[in-house]
C-alpha cells in the first residue's frame, strides 16, 4: 500500500513538473548587480546597464512583447544582448519589432551569437532596428559623465579579442561582449566586465544543483550570474529564450533572466 501511494505520489509531482516546465518559460526575473570601479570618478548616478542574451526567437512571440516594457521601467543607460537571436528564420519579424523598441529606451549593442553565426549568416538580424552591431569592434561611449569602451566580437572570431583588448587604454573602464563565456581565463585582468550568455542556465537544472548541461567547455564552473577571474568580472545570463531546433521548449529552475548592472565610482 505504501508504494503504492508512493508511485501515486511520485506520479503526480511527475506531471506537475513537466506542466511547470511550460510555464518558466514565460516567469522572466530580473537581477540586480552592484560593482564598483576605480576607474569612473565621482558621480551621483552609477552606469546602468541592462543585458539579456538567446533571445531565440520562434515565429510565435514568447517575452519579446513583454520585455521591452520591463526594461523601459528600470531605465537604463545603455542595454547589450550578447547572441542567439532566432531559432528559425519565421522568427525574423518577431526579433525585429523586438530590437526595434529596445533602440528606442537606450542605446543598444549587440553581437551575434553560435546560431546566428551559424546558421542564420546570410540573415539582416539587426538591420533597421536601431541597435548597433558590434562586428569585432570597439567604441569608446560617454554617458553620465562616465567614458568607457565597449568591445563586441561575433561567434567565429574569438581570436580578434586580445588584440581589441590590447588598443584600449588601461586607465579606462572597458566591457566585453561575447556570446561564450568560454575566453574568459584567457582575458581575465585585461578588461573590467565581460558580459556572456549561451549556457541558458541549464535551461533545465535541479535544486541545489543548478545546470545539468551549459555547452560550455568550463562545464558548470561558469553556468550563470556574476564571477570574479583576477580583477575581471563576468556576467553570464541565462537567457530569455530556449534551444531551437527539435528541443522542447521548457524551463525548469532556470527562469529567463534580464540582468540590470549598476556601476558605481569605488570612492562613492
Amino acid at each position: 500500500k505504501l508504494l503504492r501511494q508512493g508511485s501515486l505520489i511520485a506520479a503526480f509531482l511527475g506531471i506537475l513538473c513537466f506542466i511547470y516546465g511550460f510555464i518558466e518559460p514565460y516567469w522572466i526575473s530580473t537581477s540586480y548587480t552592484k560593482l564598483t570601479t576605480s576607474k569612473f570618478s565621482t558621480n551621483t548616478k552609477p552606469l546602468k546597464i541592462a543585458h539579456f542574451s538567446d533571445l531565440h526567437s520562434d515565429p510565435k512571440p514568447r517575452l519579446e512583447t513583454t520585455l521591452p516594457e520591463l526594461i523601459a521601467k528600470e531605465q537604463p543607460d545603455i542595454i547589450v544582448f550578447t547572441g542567439d537571436t532566432l531559432n528559425s528564420p519565421n522568427g525574423l519579424k518577431v526579433a525585429k519589432e523586438f530590437f526595434s523598441k529596445l533602440s528606442k529606451i537606450a542605446p543598444t549593442y549587440v553581437v551575434k551569437g553560435n546560431w546566428d553565426s551559424w546558421f542564420w549568416y546570410n540573415l539582416d538580424l539587426f538591420g533597421e532596428t536601431g541597435v548597433k552591431e558590434l562586428k569585432s569592434t570597439s567604441e569608446k561611449l560617454s554617458i553620465n559623465g562616465y567614458n568607457f569602451w565597449i568591445t563586441g566580437v561575433p561567434v567565429g572570431q574569438a581570436n580578434q579579442i586580445p588584440k581589441l583588448l590590447n588598443q584600449i587604454p588601461k586607465d579606462e573602464f572597458s566591457i566585453l561582449l561575447y556570446h561564450y563565456p568560454d575566453e574568459i581565463e584567457d582575458v581575465a585582468g585585461q578588461l573590467d566586465l565581460y558580459f556572456a550568455g549561451h549556457t541558458h542556465g541549464g535551461q533545465i537544472a535541479l535544486p541545489f544543483y543548478g545546470a545539468l548541461i551549459t555547452y560550455s567547455k568550463f562545464d558548470k564552473k561558469y553556468e550563470s550570474g556574476l564571477y570574479k577571474v583576477k580583477d575581471t568580472w563576468l556576467y553570464v545570463n541565462r537567457g530569455i529564450g530556449m534551444e531551437g531546433g527539435n528541443a522542447p521548449r521548457v524551463r525548469f529552475c532556470a527562469r529567463p533572466e534580464l540582468s540590470i548592472i549598476e556601476i558605481y565610482p569605488s570612492n562613492n
